[in-house]
């Protein structure tokens, strides 16, 4: 045990270790672009052929990772993309960062996990780290994945190590990397915690090492269920003074100014992003194995996912106040991405939104200069594309609706030309004199 994991170890520190990195999203390729520029060569490994087939080729598919980068490292051979997964019999870290979502009953989601433990444990050779990053429930590394491993007769801690360190990419950001962003780390032993941490400082400027991969799990959902309440929290205050006809943007920018005891929380169209509105879920059903019932989060919950039909009846409203037929009536969405300046649709409340529009009979369309496709939904494809933002296109349209607030549009401009502004960002703040009626939603 102790010679299999100085060697491994020694790998790490010499930099001579492969790793290899499983899903090649939003999460796997910033993964990658930190484990290479910190001098490991890397094998990604998707099962999206067309994924692997642009990487290969130089081509980034996300919006904040412009392709020079990946053809550098296409260039100077530290990066690769396969779909062949027999090859992470090469890599001496692998490291998991498959989507983990909700099924049709908003329970979770783990098939992309188990397809993973299973082909690694197809692969599995002695002397290898295998991390698990995607957000789950406490107690998915040591049920789903470290049976699988040791199924084939290694045991973890002795001929393999494994280990969990949640995500934490926010796609967009500007102030925090993923390498300066701090990891939490969690082990199934202690060897394997020596291990794994041994190849997280080499890549990230600080590691936090808790007790157990189950405490790393539950750090992560800790994370996100504290925004999703908060921001449950601020969503059912703006009901409330839309109710009162105050204006919640002007209470929270006066309550920010408190020094200490309190963080300022802003109200949406609902929640976006891959973790957030999901989380949530991942807990709640995981605490009923214990008969625990997460009141508190799943009331967070309720609230959170009404916010899309809250946002439909404030545009009914605002055409039936303009003496407007709703069935019929012209949308212009502004935003579907789930939240600014990215491309990313993921759990994006817009499409609930739009969704939501279609059935009271309104014809919509978008703009989004991040998501030139509409993406495919439960009801399929609705052939939808980005229109261009102009000023006949605010003219034709009976309403606009701003839903994700990206920083490349003049939202002064749109409200000088639109008849009918409908906000859920309060992106219209410093509007002045607009030409038609703004509403906040």
């Amino acid at each position: 045990m102790k010679v299999m994991k100085e060697q491994l170890i020694e790998k790490f520190k010499s930099q001579s270790a492969v790793l290899g990195v499983i899903g090649l999203g939003y999460v796997g390729l910033p993964f990658i672009l930190e484990t290479t520029r910190s001098g490991f060569k890397t094998i990604g490994f998707d099962i999206d052929p067309i994924k692997v087939e642009k990487l290969q080729h130089g081509e980034s598919y996300i919006h904040h990772i412009p392709s020079s980068m990946i053809q550098t490292l296409r260039d100077g051979g530290m990066f690769e993309a396969t779909t062949d997964y027999t090859r992470l019999r090469e890599a001496d870290a692998i490291i998991i960062c498959v989507p983990t979502p909700l099924n049709e009953y908003r329970e979770p989601d783990l098939s992309a996990v188990d397809a993973t433990a299973a082909a690694i444990a197809a692969n599995l050779r002695a002397g290898q780290l295998i991390v698990l990053e995607s957000t789950t429930y406490p107690g998915t590394t040591e049920e789903r994945i470290r049976p699988r491993l040791e199924a084939t007769g290694m045991k973890v801690g002795l001929d393999v190590f494994l280990a969990y360190s949640p995500e934490r990419e926010d796609p967009g950001r500007k102030d925090y990397s993923t390498r300066t962003i701090p990891k939490v780390f969690g082990g199934c032993t202690p060897t394997c915690l020596e291990a794994g941490t041994a190849l997280y400082r080499q890549l990230f400027d600080r590691v936090i090492p808790v007790s157990s991969t189950q405490a790393a799990e539950m750090t992560k959902l800790l994370e996100n269920i504290y925004r999703a309440v908060n921001i449950a929290l601020v969503n059912e205050l703006k009901m409330l003074c839309d109710r009162m006809r105050l204006d919640v943007w002007e209470v929270i920018e006066a309550a920010s100014s408190k020094p200490f005891g309190y963080q300022p929380f802003y109200p949406g169209p609902g929640l976006g992003g891959h973790c957030i509105p999901i989380d949530p879920f991942y807990l709640t059903w995981k605490a009923r194995e214990v008969e625990f019932s997460t009141r508190f989060i799943e009331l967070a919950g309720e609230i959170n996912t009404g916010m899309p039909r809250y946002v439909v009846m404030k545009v009914v409203e605002a055409l039936t106040g303009k003496g407007l037929a709703v069935k019929g009536a012209r949308i212009l969405v502004l935003g579907v991405a789930y939240k600014k300046d990215v491309d990313d649709v993921r759990e994006s409340p817009a499409l609930k939104v739009v969704e939501l529009l279609r059935e009271w009979g309104m014809e919509v369309q978008y703009h989004d200069p991040y998501v030139p496709r509409y993406p495919k939904g439960r009801r399929g494809d609705l052939g939808l594309a980005s229109i261009p933002l102009t000023e006949a296109a605010l003219r034709e349209h009976d309403a606009v609706l701003i839903l994700t607030d990206h920083s490349c549009v003049d939202y002064q401009w749109v409200a000088d030309h639109a008849d009918l502004v409908v906000d859920t960002r309060n992106a219209t703040r410093h509007v002045k004199n607009a030409r038609g009626q703004i509403v906040k939603a």
